[in-house]
């Protein structure tokens, strides 16, 4: 689901919050009993936070469980296109598609205890074995690859090697980075708590209102 609430007052406006938690609903509904967030309701509302002269930077709490894989991008296109601070806090875990939204902010944050999950794309569901399909999700893998790499200081081939390792999940592919390592990894830029991301947006909302 996802809520906008105002998180306090700066000089010239308010930092508002913007929650995406469970999986990122696409076109696809899901059953009632499983929480998601919505895209459609997102987009307008990350485009309203950037227009309203009243709200001077915007946080993202993130706790994730894969979704939609274009909702997603979609979503975190619309965050790194804001001109207004941002940052993101990821808070238990980053599945999939929260890697990208977590990247997507001006400054991103991931809490001591949370943990990101790195693995390929693929399709659920009945899939046309063709050459066509392969292609789709490679093509798909590469567009992800750019948008992280692009927004965070980890290299392309280190990504991909996370994304292959075959040590770390029982069934599956991939890797799973607690707090500190995705720092290290240079996926996420610090390690820090909601007063650490609240304390980057004030200050960048100084330094941009004096600017």
């Amino acid at each position: 689901m996802e809520e906008l609430r105002e998180l306090g007052q700066t000089r010239q406006g308010s930092i508002h919050c913007l929650t995406i938690i469970g999986q990122i609903e696409g076109h696809q509904v899901l059953p009632e009993d499983v929480k998601t967030t919505k895209y459609e309701h997102i987009l307008p509302t990350i485009a309203a936070i950037e227009e309203a002269p009243e709200i001077t930077a915007l946080l993202i709490l993130l706790n994730t469980a894969g979704g939609d894989v274009e909702a997603g991008l979609a979503i975190a296109e619309m965050i790194a296109g804001m001109k207004k601070p941002t940052a993101s806090l990821v808070l238990g875990g980053g599945h999939s598609i929260g890697v990208p939204l977590a990247v997507s902010a001006r400054r991103s944050f991931i809490a001591p205890s949370a943990s990101m999950t790195i693995h390929p794309v693929r399709i659920t569901g009945v899939v046309i074995g063709a050459a066509q399909t392969y292609d789709y999700l490679s093509r798909m893998q590469e567009r992800i690859t750019a948008f992280v790499t692009a927004h965070s200081a980890i290299k392309a081939g280190r990504f991909h090697e996370l994304m292959s390792d075959t040590r770390q999940l029982a069934n599956d592919v991939g890797s799973i980075l607690t707090g500190q390592e995705a720092v290290n990894e240079g996926l996420i830029d610090s390690v820090g708590t909601l007063s650490d991301a609240l304390r980057y947006l004030h200050e960048a909302d100084r330094v941009q209102q004096s600017g």
